[in-house]
């Protein structure tokens, strides 16, 4: 298991980077989030989840471990691979995220590229419980903002 990564970032793709550490360039996948943050040329460290399929190991990258072990969490789902895992964690940051899966706000999840309602369901049901809703973001997105003043009053 490739657990973390520090180097230098060689190439910015899409929703891909890749890293030169010890002059062997390793292809990672990543939010957009993380891909934002970096440039070519940057050192980088990243903590890394490691999926090894039939036909390929692919490796995935975040900022910071939370993010990673959320990303696992979303990946445990059935019907989450790793693609809906990125997309979601793209749409919105671990904590936004959280906060969403821990209120029952499906809506939010389904802005994500290949998410439906039914799945964005289904994430919510099954990670409701894993969740805390506790440290809740500043802006949650989907949230009315009836909703908010109404919780503040």
């Amino acid at each position: 298991m490739i657990a973390r990564l520090t180097g230098t970032v060689l190439d910015l793709g899409a929703d891909s980077l890749v890293v030169d550490v010890g002059g062997v360039g390793y292809l990672v996948h990543a939010p957009v989030s993380v891909i934002a943050a970096t440039s070519v040329g940057s050192d980088i460290t990243l903590h890394t989840h490691l999926v090894v399929r039939e036909d390929s190991m692919t490796l995935y990258g975040f900022l910071d471990a939370h993010e990673g072990r959320l990303f696992q969490t979303l990946t445990s789902v059935s019907g989450v691979g790793p693609k809906v895992g990125l997309a979601l964690l793209s749409v919105m940051d671990a904590d936004e995220l959280s906060f969403a899966i821990a209120s029952g706000n499906a809506a939010s999840l389904a802005r994500a590229t290949g998410v439906g309602q039914k799945l964005a369901a289904r994430v919510v049901v099954e990670l409701k419980d894993k969740m805390t809703s506790a440290a809740a973001p500043a802006t949650t997105p989907g949230v009315e903002s009836e909703e908010i003043v109404g919780a503040l009053m």
